[in-house]
């Protein structure tokens, strides 16, 4: 129908009740022309008879979803009940979950003409925020997978008000419906996986503009939010008594206080975009968020030394700029990628949430590094490690994510760093664990006979008298047969006595025990008096029936080690010294590596491959027996 000049005149009630009845009840093909009309052309009829428009309304949808209807009829109903619920006639409130499971039913339809589901997403969409009681029906008729799939289709407005309702239902949810939003269909297919992702790179996106923006110092709003973040840190007497001086060389001061390194105009610290004026937005997020934490952060670090303290606003500069490339801000979606992080449904301003845990984490990890302004860039790739492993580990929450990034001290990481670059090496491969137990008798043999020739060439002692003069040297040494010890008094400048010159002789058959520390008999009658560095040293051998000792105090650690193992070989013992752990380490390492020069690159499996079973029969064996004719 074409309109013309000719002003509407506007039914009577009686007229226009009739034309609603013989429409109703003669609704088929033949009356679509007439519905598309009445419902585009007279809605707003409606309006000027107002208890008629909700009785016709709610008549006339429920008599064209209890029977299957023509797509364009419905199109132009949901078009209409739009239209009625922009105005306010009826309330969002008075729906009902029958209302509901049939708009619903629409968006979850495998087959449906597109201008419906439009519809029906913007409707639910309407329906999410108006009421919290509209978002629990929605959220159980409306899947997220269904919600993905109209991600996928190529209709923008499909897509489009897909990602609306979607978004819709994660704002107005709490942080555990969000999470149910998230998980509620169990482990997340590739497919949906990569739809999250794109979901998440294309909203942490909208930060991009903020990252790509430098400070402007002639703009007064970012001049203030730099203030601002001075005057939470410090109390500072009214700066209005104080001459422009004054009150310059205040600043200056704090500001250097709070870590920037240009103290006289700070701004300029934020002129590198990225991460530009989002990391001036990160900070006073932080500051005014969490005002006790921002606090103990500045004047914690401000009564250290000043190499050792640790810079809040360079660190915060930097730390922001690591979490824009952990989440590839301002990176497009990849077509590939899958990589979601589910802590990012969990949360509002999840990215400004997780630089307030984690720039609270570098300040952890610089005193435990001990680090001082050299370290700097060292300590922010610790950070930047410990976030990533974090991440990599999926965490659902921001106090999940807390807990597991705080658990990750330094001293997890080396220990993380090692064990990887031991599976780089492929040391920790089951085959070359076995390799290595079968190696370690034939090494630790090794050890056993350089310890007793040690013993056999000696070494020379001192001796410690009850007022600790060591004025007196003597000689120990074993015997080539390994069955006598030797030792006696030596002169100063002594090197290596012949075995003869050792009048004193202890059998080795004699020797009952070794004993070190403070079990030390010579030790024990100087109870109180000795040292620790003289208790880690000592060391003794009781033989004979009436219990007799031989005393020694090595010279070194490494002495002590020798000694000690060397005795142990000879009473038949396992030897235990810390000397002896790193050489049989380094022994093995060396072996291992030299065993696996001709496998370098080549994979090694984690278990040897099955052996076949024996065929039936060997009748493919040639016998040679037969002389060939």
């Amino acid at each position: 129908m074409t309109c013309d000049a000719t002003p509407l005149v506007w039914p009577c009630k009686d007229k226009l009740s009739l034309q609603l009845s013989n429409l109703i009840s003669h609704m088929h093909q033949r009356n679509l022309d007439s519905l598309t009309l009445f419902i585009m052309y007279w809605v707003n009829v409606f309006f000027f008879f107002f208890k008629l428009s909700k009785c016709f309304f709610f008549f006339l949808f429920w008599n064209l979803f209890l029977t299957p209807r023509s797509c364009l009829i419905m199109t132009h109903t949901l078009t209409g009940f739009m239209e009625l619920m922009d105005h306010g006639i009826v309330s969002w409130e008075n729906l009902s979950s029958a209302f509901i499971k049939k708009i619903a039913s629409f968006v979850n339809a495998k087959v449906q003409d597109a201008s419906i589901q439009r519809l029906a997403l913007a409707i639910l969409e309407n329906m999410v925020l108006s009421s919290n009681s509209l978002f629990q029906l929605v959220r159980q008729e409306v899947t997220l997978e269904r919600l993905i799939t109209h991600l996928q289709v190529t209709n923008q407005q499909i897509q489009t008000k897909a990602m609306a309702l979607l978004m819709a239902l994660l704002q107005t949810a709490g942080e555990v419906d969000r999470q149910n939003i998230i998980h509620s269909s169990g482990p997340v297919g590739d497919e949906m996986a990569h739809y999250l992702y794109v979901l998440q790179s294309v909203t942490l996106n909208l930060l991009e503009p903020l990252m790509r923006t430098p400070l402007d110092s002639y703009n007064q709003d970012q001049r203030d939010m730099l203030h601002n973040l001075r005057q939470l840190a410090f109390e500072t007497e009214s700066e209005g008594s104080l001459s422009n001086e004054r009150r310059r060389s205040l600043c200056a001061k704090e500001f250097k206080k709070l870590g920037f390194s240009n103290n006289s105009n700070p701004g300029q610290d934020l002129v590198r975009a990225p991460p530009g004026l989002l990391a001036l937005d990160t900070m006073t997020y932080f500051a005014s968020r969490y005002p006790d934490a921002y606090s103990r952060f500045v004047l914690e670090n401000s009564s250290r030394e000043d190499k050792h303290e640790c810079p809040f606003a360079r660190s915060s500069i930097q730390l922001t700029l690591i979490l824009c490339e952990i989440f590839r801000i301002g990176e497009p979606p990849s077509e590939t990628r899958s990589d979601f992080h589910p802590i990012f449904f969990s949360q509002d301003r999840i990215f400004n949430e997780l630089f307030c845990i984690c720039i609270q984490l570098l300040n952890k990890t610089w005193k435990e590094m001990r680090a001082t302004q050299e370290d700097f860039d060292k300590v922010m790739q610790v950070v930047r490690e410990q976030i990533t492993r974090t991440l990599a580990s999926k965490p659902t929450s921001l106090e999940l994510f807390k807990n597991k990034v705080n658990a990750l001290n330094y001293s997890e990481i080396l220990k993380l760093r090692q064990t990887e670059r031991l599976h780089q090496e492929e040391t920790l491969a089951p085959p070359v664990l076995e390799l290595k137990e079968r190696l370690k008798p034939e090494l630790l043999e090794l050890i056993r006979q350089q310890r007793l020739n040690r013993l056999c060439h000696g070494t020379l002692f001192r001796k410690i008298s009850s007022r600790r003069r060591q004025d007196k040297l003597w000689y120990c040494r074993l015997s080539p047969n390994h069955k006598v010890l030797h030792y006696g008094d030596v002169e100063e400048d002594t090197e290596t006595p012949p075995i003869e010159t050792l009048q004193e002789k202890i059998p080795v058959a004699d020797i009952k025990a070794l004993l070190t520390g403070k079990d030390c008999p010579h030790m024990k009658e100087n109870k109180g008096k000795q040292n620790k560095e003289v208790l880690d040293l000592a060391f003794s051998i009781t033989y004979d029936v009436e219990e007799y000792s031989l005393n020694f105090i090595a010279s070194s650690r490494t002495d002590f080690c020798l000694w000690t193992d060397g005795l142990s070989v000879l009473l038949g013992r396992e030897m235990s010294s810390e000397c002896m752990r790193s050489e049989l380490e380094i022994l093995l390492s060396m072996e291992i590596k030299l065993r696996l020069l001709d496998l370098e690159n080549v994979p090694i499996p984690d278990a040897a491959p099955p052996v076949p079973k024996p065929p039936s029969n060997f009748n493919f064996c040639y016998d040679f027996s037969q002389t060939e004719q």
